[in-house]
């Protein structure tokens, strides 16, 4: 059996842990029609430690998901974290949540295409296209 893939889940630590942890939860779940491995930092770090923590690990994962939420335009570390996934060719996506829309700021570097809701058929396929956008990663 193929392990699952290495998802490395970018947020707004300010607004949207919850999310976070909603999201990797139900991602366990039997009844979703995926299976991930959520690598993304669980604490605050000082500023040079977790730049360094975090490229680390978004450079070891199959893909980005970012957890697009209503205020998205203050939350700088997201913009970074998609930066490290560009420079370490990481297929990325964005899952809207916490009442975020298409009508919601996205993160410099995140394209509108890129982004849907927070549907578990919906975000199988994006998962499904995203190992095969990294299949030469690894």
């Amino acid at each position: 059996m193929a392990s699952a893939p290495r998802a490395f889940i970018s947020f707004d630590f300010d607004h949207d842990e919850t999310q976070r942890l909603l999201f990797a939860g139900q991602a366990k779940n039997s009844r979703t029609p995926f299976d991930i491995s959520d690598w993304s930092s669980k604490q605050s770090l000082p500023q040079s430690q977790w730049e360094r923590l975090i490229e680390d690990k978004i450079s070891r994962t199959n893909m980005l998901i970012v957890l697009v939420g209503r205020y998205m335009s203050s939350a700088g570390g997201v913009t970074k974290e998609i930066a490290m996934a560009q420079r370490n060719f990481v297929p990325t996506f964005g899952v809207y949540v916490n009442g975020a829309t298409s009508w919601s700021t996205l993160p410099s570097g995140l394209s509108p295409g890129r982004v849907i809701p927070w549907e578990w058929d919906a975000i199988a396929l994006k998962i499904d296209q995203m190992m095969r956008e990294g299949k030469n990663r690894f």
